[in-house]
């Protein structure tokens, strides 16, 4: 049995899914799995972002008249360092158990290989590096954001380095291959 939380995250690279809701799913799906308790961000209703606290999904769309298509997933595991129980939502708690404030990126990754889930690691954009590592499950398309090293201004000051800043899907295999040229 995987503690608490460490479950969650193994579900979801696994997966590249949160409850079996994945990126390109519809919002009204997201709502019917995580309930209608979350913030709604719209901008220029092209693009909307639900906020369920620890788990962001965000849509798109050419005109108004049109519907939503999902575009991604973001879990902020980063704010869960600051403490806040309300953060993880009740359909996650009931499922997981309680949220550690730091998820070690270590204890995942050996999680993942146990179940024979590889992780790459792929090159940081030059923004972000060298702050920030990336780690991709091309099998799920999700990818992991580590604290690289710490950096004043550049990297939150409750985590630490080897600490997950942020889960999210998709990251496509495209990607990769263009932040691999970037880096030259």
């Amino acid at each position: 049995m995987t503690p608490h939380s460490l479950a969650f995250y193994v579900d979801v690279v696994t997966a590249g899914a949160v409850l079996g809701v994945r990126p390109g799913d519809s919002p009204e799906h997201a709502t019917e799995v995580f309930g209608p308790d979350f913030a709604e961000n719209s901008h220029s209703g092209h693009n909307m972002c639900r906020d369920y606290g620890l788990v962001e999904f965000y849509w798109d769309r050419a005109r108004a008249d049109h519907p939503w298509s999902g575009h991604h997933f973001s879990l902020q595991v980063h704010r869960l360092a600051y403490r806040d129980r309300t953060l993880v939502d009740g359909v996650l708690r009931a499922r997981y158990g309680r949220f550690t404030p730091r998820l070690r990126f270590e204890k995942l990754q050996r999680l993942l290989v146990r179940r024979g889930v590889p992780l790459r690691e792929v090159p940081e954009l030059r923004a972000n590096a060298p702050y920030f590592r990336t780690f991709w499950q091309p099998g799920s398309l999700v990818a992991i954001s580590v604290i690289g090293t710490y950096g004043e201004y550049s990297t939150p000051e409750r985590l630490r380095v080897g600490d997950v800043y942020r889960i999210h899907a998709p990251m496509t295999a495209e990607e990769v291959e263009w932040r691999r040229a970037q880096v030259g």
